[in-house]
């Protein structure tokens, strides 16, 4: 019997908790567990929650509940802290840290595997994956990404119908996603669009440099054409000074986001229209209605082979999810090396991708899942018509 313990960490998603579900639920029967409140703050401060019955089953009703529930959070981890953090595992007798993450996760893992090392510590590492932004390197996607993707498709093709509706008010609205430097969720805004009058019109992502006289030609022509123009931007995207746009910084990490103002002003003092910029918020991560039964099975499914993989002594791994073989949609869970997931850095969204949406779409639509409206052609302009 090992005792293990797992704990949370980075920007929370709706199926993160699914994940922590599927692993306690094939580890409990024969394993002690300790939860690791607030991700590796609470390492730091050795932090740890006996998992008891009421505890453990209190986690268990929190498998489709948004957010961490153990509490997560970003941490600068400097040397001395990660020293501290082995130390309290050390003196809780701890075989086993599971974390579930994105990169900086897995990065602070594998340095944590490091410092153990160095402490004669043997210490099992297993990492399980997570992030909206589908950024994480050595796996086909992430956990949390499917329901964020589905949430921006929806919304954009909601808020492209609403503007249709509104265009002897305003003409143009700028929908700003997340994704930090690459463009996966941005580009999801564009799976529901059947017709041209729908958005988005205009797609820009950080992994492409963005061409201010395209943006305003493609506004100006659907403007035109249509009376509207939906603009989707990634929070990552470089504005013309170069520079992507921060809102702020929080404990020494950059907080991205504001690019959609800068495209606002400028697009209602280049062509004169009336424009608005929206972020979509926290919402991409949390809105519990938009999640995909596809993504919630697989965080779960991830959960639950970390659990396998405890007993049969892998050690300073991820779990990746990878698309087999078979005819149609599914996936096997292969254990990849954390010192891979660090030096693959951050996954940015293949230029065949950005080239070739439809072929992207193919690739994103089993993770949304089913159940996506998808709607008839907007009223049309008679003017549009006219010999």
């Amino acid at each position: 019997m090992k005792k293990i313990a797992i704990g949370q960490a980075g920007g929370p998603t709706t199926v993160i908790n699914a994940t922590l579900a599927g692993f306690v639920k094939n580890t409990m029967k024969d394993h002690l567990l300790s939860f690791v409140r607030n991700g590796y703050e609470g390492l730091v401060k050795g932090n740890f929650l006996k998992g008891t019955d009421e505890l453990l089953e209190w986690v268990l009703k929190n498998e489709r509940v948004p957010g961490a529930c153990l509490g997560s959070g970003r941490y600068p981890f400097s040397p001395a802290q990660m020293e501290t953090a082995v130390r309290h595992l050390k003196n809780e007798g701890i075989d086993s840290l599971v974390f579930i993450g994105g990169n900086g996760t897995m990065e602070a893992l594998s340095l944590i595997g490091a410092e153990a090392k160095r402490q004669q510590y043997d210490l099992q590492l297993i990492g399980l994956p997570k992030t909206v932004d589908n950024d994480l390197g050595c796996t086909d996607h992430a956990p949390g990404f499917g329901s964020s993707a589905r949430y921006v498709a929806q919304t954009t093709n909601d808020i492209s119908r609403d503007l249709h509706s509104m265009q002897n008010f305003e003409q143009v609205r700028i929908l700003e996603t997340m994704g930090r430097n690459a463009g996966w969720l941005a580009a999801s805004s564009g799976l529901l669009r059947r017709f041209e009058e729908e958005g988005p019109h205009y797609i820009a992502l950080p992994e492409k440099e963005l061409n201010v006289e395209e943006l305003v030609s493609s506004v100006d022509e659907a403007v035109s054409r249509y009376g509207c123009a939906t603009i989707v931007v990634s929070e990552g995207v470089k504005w013309t000074g170069g520079e992507q746009i921060e809102l702020e910084t929080v404990t020494g990490r950059t907080i991205l986001g504001g690019i959609s103002k800068q495209i606002e002003s400028f697009l209602k003092e280049e062509l004169h229209v009336t424009a608005r910029a929206e972020i979509l918020g926290m919402n991409q991560r949390s809105f519990s209605y938009a999640v995909s039964t596809v993504d919630q099975y697989e965080a779960f499914l991830c959960g639950k082979a970390g659990g396998h993989w405890v007993r049969q002594g892998h050690s300073g791994v991820m779990v990746s999810l990878q698309r087999s073989k078979d005819r149609g949609y599914n996936v096997d869970t292969i254990p990849v090396a954390l010192e891979d997931v660090v030096s693959a850095g951050e996954r940015m969204l293949p230029m065949h991708f950005i080239q070739h949406p439809e072929d992207y779409y193919k690739w994103l639509r089993p993770l949304v899942g089913d159940g996506l409206s998808s709607y008839p052609p907007p009223i049309q302009r008679r003017d549009l018509y006219v010999n």
